[in-house]
């Protein structure tokens, strides 16, 4: 090489120093169901349970790939893949995030609509959303939110701001990935073929 800055794809290139090859990590990519009480981070001050203290089996440095609340569960992927990470997480790429949030009330058709819209925040607007109903329990309802944008916090405040407080919060998809069944607490490795579907998603 010989300009600064030149990127290697470790997927596909093999890298020497001295005609040796230069040691390096392989790309690592972990699907975990965070619980509730755990926070998404590698380390806490508070001394409180971690993303990483649930996959002790995976010996690669890996992170979290954005975050869900210490009482929001669900889906969060693990990986050392920093592209992919960043284009994951950023605005361009419109990667889709579906939660199930447990509300209070009964949200009107208006007022599932006015979701859907854009509910005005301390920032601005929110970007539209795909919302519907899935279940009504007494004074409770169960919503499935499709977001597009990862502001802190967002689905908690956009229910707050229409009403409907969130009491359960769980992200169930993140782009082409699914929570499906995995027990919270359990984490698994991704196919192949999820691996290819992520990293098409963002246009690697």
């Amino acid at each position: 090489m010989t300009e600064l800055g030149a990127k290697a794809d470790l997927r596909r290139d093999r890298i020497t120093i001295d005609g040796k090859p230069l040691p390096v990590a392989p790309l690592v990519y972990v699907l975990l169901h965070k619980p509730t009480g755990v926070v998404t981070t590698l380390s806490d001050p508070e001394g409180r349970p971690t993303v990483r203290d649930l996959v002790p089996h995976v010996r690669h440095r890996v992170f979290p790939v954005g975050r869900l609340d210490f009482n929001s569960s669900g889906l969060v992927l693990l990986t050392n893949d920093g592209e992919l990470a960043v284009r994951l997480m950023h605005p361009r790429y419109g990667v889709r995030k579906v939660y199930l949030a447990k509300v209070k009330g009964e949200p009107a058709p208006e007022t599932v609509a006015r979701l859907a819209q854009g509910v005005r925040l301390e920032e601005g607007l929110t970007a539209p959303a795909a919302v519907r109903v899935v279940r009504k329990q007494d004074d409770k309802t169960w919503l499935e939110l499709e977001l597009t944008e990862g502001r802190k916090h967002e689905v908690r405040r956009m229910c707050l701001a229409v009403g409907h407080p969130v009491e359960k919060l769980r992200r169930v998809a993140l782009g082409p990935l699914a929570l499906g069944k995995l027990p919270p607490g359990a984490a698994r490795d991704l196919t192949d073929r999820e691996v290819y579907e992520l990293r098409r998603a963002v246009g690697l």
